[in-house]
């Protein structure tokens, strides 16, 4: 499939980078971009990407929302599946077996924020702003920010944003929890590619077990969290990845894991 609204390119071994591109909008969420990011998700070889880093095209935006043009006229089973469309794009990035990196670069609003917080983890631009603007609309979050932002930030703070629509610089999303680091604009995706260069340098099975631990033991009790976790605990040990790092610990040299 040839994407017209995301620009995908490999800057390092192992990295791919996934741009939402939709500069007229600031890169606002339109059906057809959302079926892109869809599709991408879907089709990405977890072989041999082993971080997706995603970001927003230009200097300006991560993504501003959703497309409001489109939303406008929607009624109420339309508005659900535009909804639905967008969450389950999310829910496939958020499930991906590697680690997924928002790069935070300007407006990262409604549904921005949204998808950026369906990454395991987010660093922004100090000029990156927050928020969750749709009461000022006459909607709620459609896209699964209900949901995650109160895991991120606590439901108080997740209240505070959704009920106000107030929007939140980045040092402020870093001292909630929304952000885990914040850079100047030019050493931004700099600093997300070393972060994601020491990921590859690591054990790509025992990342996509530990992966999945930390999503779904969030909504497990804690005995069938440890559980989950000792049975990805054993499982590494019939890998050849674990029989490498182990080897390479005690004759002291690097590890070179191939994902087996």
């Amino acid at each position: 499939m040839e994407y017209s609204h995301l620009k995908i390119n490999t800057p390092a071994d192992g990295v791919c980078v996934m741009a939402i591109s939709a500069p007229k909008s600031l890169n606002a969420l339109n059906s057809q971009v959302l079926r892109e990011i869809d599709h991408f998700v879907s089709n990405i070889d977890t072989t041999a990407t082993r971080v997706l880093i995603v970001t927003g095209d230009g200097e300006r935006s991560f993504v501003a929302g959703a497309d409001i043009s489109e939303m406008q006229n929607l009624n109420e089973a339309e508005g659900y599946e535009f909804g639905k469309l967008g969450a389950a794009a999310f829910r496939k990035l958020e499930t991906l077996p590697i680690p997924v990196i928002a790069a935070v670069n300007g407006f990262c609003l409604g549904g921005g924020c949204e998808l950026a917080m369906a990454c395991d983890f987010r660093y922004a631009s100090t000029k990156a702003k927050f928020a969750q603007p749709e009461v000022g609309l006459g909607i709620t979050p459609g896209f699964s920010g209900t949901y995650r932002l109160a895991k991120l930030v606590g439901q108080g703070y997740a209240k505070e944003m959704i009920y106000t629509g107030r929007a939140i610089r980045a040092d402020e999303a870093l001292r909630i929890g929304l952000v885990n680091a914040v850079y100047e604009p030019e050493e931004l995706m700099d600093k997300v590619l070393d972060v994601a260069q020491k990921i590859v340098a690591n054990a790509p099975v025992a990342i996509a077990h530990a992966k999945r631990c930390i999503n779904e033991s969030y909504d497990l009790g804690a005995d069938d969290a440890i559980e989950l976790e000792s049975v990805a605990f054993g499982k590494c040990f019939a890998t050849a990845d674990q029989k490498e790092g182990m080897k390479a610990f005690v004759e002291k040299r690097t590890a070179v894991f191939k994902g087996e």
